[in-house]
């Protein structure tokens, strides 16, 4: 949930095998699917935490980025990329790999993730598909063929309540203003840019033009006026944006709802601190393990604990168990 400023998380090999048997065990001469996990949800409500929790809980995973302006180069901050620190250690795709200018579809995105997918499960990964941009997960799950020819997918769709997501999403435009937005896009700024294309489309960059054209011609009191209703602008869209996302969510749940589930990180959201992460890991993370573990291993027993598991050999562990969750 935490505000940060890079874009490329650093590539780790994977370190456990994932066992693909499990996925493609021929049944009646029909090949089972490869298994992948896709997270969905509003802007800010933990699905980039979400995946990284679990990607460190289901080793090795990889993450494939579906948010339509992470995916360009530039405005980490306005976009909310993750950070290097926040990726620990887990391979992110398709972060800051287009170009700013361009216009990067949905067919763009289906081309590249299909790749992305196939190279990670080629490895013995699991793929976790994780961003807010519906309309890329849609285009990759319902529109291409191949696609769901290859793979089952677990939907997890993390949900916190508007009256809750509301004034979070204001305090994230709060602390990116503190973590210099106003700067990264000064330097983004280009007075002839389109605001129709490319990631100039994104939240908290059109919203600054009329304050970035005039701050070195007004005095500072109108230029303070100017830049605090850019900030109201932008906390104003990213509302708009929550909304129209979960409307989105809810017509996918009407076609996906046997294998989507709803977490519900309301009251995580509520709390602060200590309080907040424990909720979180309880409420969400724990129930999220438990989902993804069934889709993964059936109706295997649960999974013992990381401290329970260091005791015994990895040649004693059951197949399974040594393939499932050890959490860090």
């Amino acid at each position: 949930m935490n505000i940060v400023s890079l874009s490329v998380c650093r590539h780790v090999p994977p370190s456990v095998n994932f066992q693909r048997g499990l996925a493609m065990e021929p049944f009646f001469h029909h090949p089972r699917k490869d298994k992948a996990v896709v997270i969905l949800g509003a802007t800010g409500t933990g699905k980039s935490r979400l995946a990284i929790d679990l990607a460190s809980c289901f080793p090795p995973a990889e993450i494939v980025n579906s948010d339509k302006m992470q995916v360009y180069r530039g405005l980490d901050i306005t976009t909310n990329k993750v950070s290097e620190e926040e990726c620990r250690g887990v391979p992110h795709h398709l972060l800051g790999i287009a170009d700013p200018d361009s216009n990067f579809t949905a067919k763009d995105f289906t081309r590249h993730a299909s790749s992305a997918i196939d190279s990670i499960v080629r490895r013995d990964c699991l793929p976790i598909i994780a961003g807010g941009s519906n309309s890329y997960i849609e285009a990759l799950v319902e529109d291409d063929s191949a696609f769901r020819l290859k793979y089952e997918c677990c939907f997890l769709w993390v949900d916190v309540s508007l009256p809750v997501l509301d004034p979070f999403l204001s305090r994230r435009v709060d602390r990116m203003i503190e973590a210099g937005q106003v700067d990264e896009v000064r330097q983004f700024f280009d007075p002839a840019g389109d605001y129709t294309a490319g990631i100039r489309r994104a939240i908290g960059l059109p919203e600054f033009d009329e304050f970035l054209r005039t701050e070195a011609t007004v005095d500072e009191g109108t230029k303070r006026r100017s830049l605090d209703a850019a900030i109201a602008k932008i906390k104003s869209n990213n509302c708009s944006l929550a909304r129209r996302q979960l409307q989105k969510i809810h017509r996918l749940y009407n076609m996906w709802k046997r294998n989507m589930y709803r977490l519900d990180a309301t009251e995580a959201f509520k709390k602060f601190g200590d309080e907040a992460e424990e909720l979180w890991e309880t409420s969400v993370l724990a129930r999220s393990q438990r989902i993804v573990h069934k889709f993964l291993y059936d109706d295997s027993p649960v999974v013992p604990t990381a401290s329970v598991m260091s005791s015994v050999p990895p040649y004693q562990q059951p197949k399974q168990v040594a393939m499932a969750t050890a959490c860090h």
